[in-house]
């Protein structure tokens, strides 16, 4: 696949969704952004907080932005006030770095897209990114198994 098509992102949300009540995830809100930050596909489920959806978008947005995995960028934002106060001006707060937001690759490793997910613990948020994505037949910066 060389694009990110509807079909593939709503594959993506669907098996997302799936694992998170499979593990009895809090009610999650899922966000696939194409590479230029469009949002292709999107659900939230019932009870997902007012919020959620503008995190999902935020998380997938930002690992857009700064071509790393929103987890990854929380963690060389740490202790780096100067550069996240930085990032959030550039990005008029759309960047949330906070595990949860994945970057969708194509077999030769290049983005073209990005899934941000909102609900539960961020980590949950991310296993719950990785397993759509992958269910898609797609590849991603996983780190988690």
């Amino acid at each position: 696949m060389t694009e990110l098509t509807l079909d593939a992102a709503n594959r993506i949300v669907d098996a997302a969704l799936r694992l998170g009540r499979e593990t009895g995830c809090a009610p999650l809100t899922v966000a696939v952004l194409d590479p230029g930050g469009h949002l292709v596909a999107f659900q939230r489920e019932d009870r997902s907080g007012i919020l959620r959806p503008d995190v999902a978008i935020g998380k997938a947005w930002g690992a857009l932005g700064m071509g790393t995995s929103s987890g990854a960028l929380a963690e060389r934002l740490a202790g780096n006030a100067p550069f996240l106060n930085a990032l959030a001006a550039m990005s008029q707060g759309r960047v949330v770095p906070a595990a949860g937001g994945v970057l969708i690759r194509r077999a030769d490793g290049g983005v073209i897209g990005a899934v941000g997910i909102s609900g539960d613990r961020s980590d949950k948020d991310e296993a719950c990114a990785i397993a759509g994505i992958r269910a898609a037949g797609l590849g991603c910066d996983a780190a988690q198994p």
